[in-house]
């Protein structure tokens, strides 16, 4: 197949594959008797008509984009990263652990350093297993990471229920973070108060996210160890022959993805729910892997999948409570994003070629060899 223009496979193909997940949407909508147009509009006014719709739509795109920027680095290596969401969970216990390590703390900005370094310790660390048994055992990276979030979520009830529930407490959960460990929401900041009037989940992670997203581009494009993770995930015995270590490589690869999914939880451990839930993922580890399909395993097409799939959560949950459309809905949505901008890929990239590589007509080549 014929390769497209850069900005053609960049831009086109997610843009394409999104129009066919809308229109096959909207054909599953009018099969069960709704009004797909009625719909977008609920979607797109809950999620972006008010700054509060915006607040959660941000909130959902933070959590987006750092399991897809885990997804994003492991891949350029080749390696599918499965286990975002246990990894993800074990960086919300490394954020219980470490703020209720102390009775006070000083301030927010000295709690987020804390807690950020204790979830990507512990979202790398459970990362690395996996990693390890790929690098020297010859255990199949997919296989293991899925295998392990099972048991990250059997840690997490263990240690709620027997370890870090308070006493007396029904509910399976830590207590609450102390005194100076709340983070300030997008409501809470100066200039963009204005904007969001209303207390919103959005809080400062959001830029967190924002500069890991650059620091995952210029450690990718920019760094001789970024060089060396895409050599070997192009070809393994060419980098060997290059003298690359697979082993390092391996073991990096996958502890920098660890880490990025386990900051995850200091959007929702830390700056939502203000203590360690059960399910604190919320799923964002496997929506990671669509939001790094999507976004053609770059870290700015990931800001924008991370986006898109942050509007339809905040709209998907719009439908369920102001429609008779179950909330279950954007979950087709979402599947049908992942058939198209995954399993359908070369179909897409196939029917674009066409467009951009038309056959001329049999005169016209005829004439051009008559001319040759």
């Amino acid at each position: 197949m014929t390769k497209l223009p850069n900005w053609a496979d960049i831009v086109l193909v997610p843009l394409v594959s999104l129009l066919f997940a809308a229109i096959i949407s909207a054909l599953v909508l009018l099969a069960i008797g709704q009004d797909p147009v009625a719909a977008m509009n609920v979607m797109v006014t809950g999620a972006l008509g008010s700054p509060y719709g915006w607040g959660y739509t941000l909130y959902y795109t933070t959590s987006f984009i750092f399991t897809g920027l885990a997804v994003t680095v492991s891949f350029n290596a080749r390696l599918f990263n499965i286990g975002g969401e246990g990894q993800a969970q074990m960086g919300g216990l490394g954020v219980a652990l470490v703020l209720l390590s102390l009775p006070v703390w000083p301030h927010w900005t000295v709690a987020l350093v804390a807690a950020a370094l204790g979830a990507a310790a512990f979202g790398a660390a459970w990362a690395a297993i996996p990693a390890y048994l790929q690098a020297r055992r010859g255990s199949h990276i997919v296989i293991t990471t899925i295998m392990f979030n099972y048991i990250a979520a059997a840690v997490i009830v263990y240690m709620l229920v027997d370890v870090l529930r308070p006493p007396r407490q029904m509910e399976p959960a830590s207590a609450r973070f102390p005194e100076g460990a709340a983070l300030p929401t997008l409501h809470d900041i100066p200039g963009l108060s204005l904007i969001f009037t209303r207390e919103v989940p959005a809080n400062v992670t959001l830029f967190i996210a924002l500069v890991a997203a650059f620091l995952v581009w210029v450690l990718l494009w920019r760094t001789r160890l970024g060089y060396q993770i895409r050599a070997f995930g192009q070809s393994e015995p060419a980098a060997r022959y290059a003298g690359i270590d697979p082993f390092r490589t391996i073991m990096i690869t996958m502890l920098i993805s660890g880490g990025l999914a386990g900051l995850m939880a200091v959007n929702n451990v830390m700056g939502e729910a203000e203590k360690l839930v059960q399910n604190s993922s919320e799923g964002a580890g496997f929506i990671g892997i669509a939001v790094a399909l999507m976004g053609r395993n770059h870290p700015f097409g990931v800001l924008v999948a991370a986006f898109l799939f942050g509007f339809l959560y905040q709209g998907g949950a719009e439908l369920g409570l102001w429609t008779t459309i179950p909330i279950e809905m954007r979950i087709v949505v979402q599947g049908l994003v992942i058939l198209f901008t995954g399993a359908l890929d070369v179909m897409v990239r196939m029917l674009l070629a066409r467009l951009f590589f038309r056959k001329p007509p049999p005169e016209v080549a005829v004439a051009a060899r008559e001319r040759a």
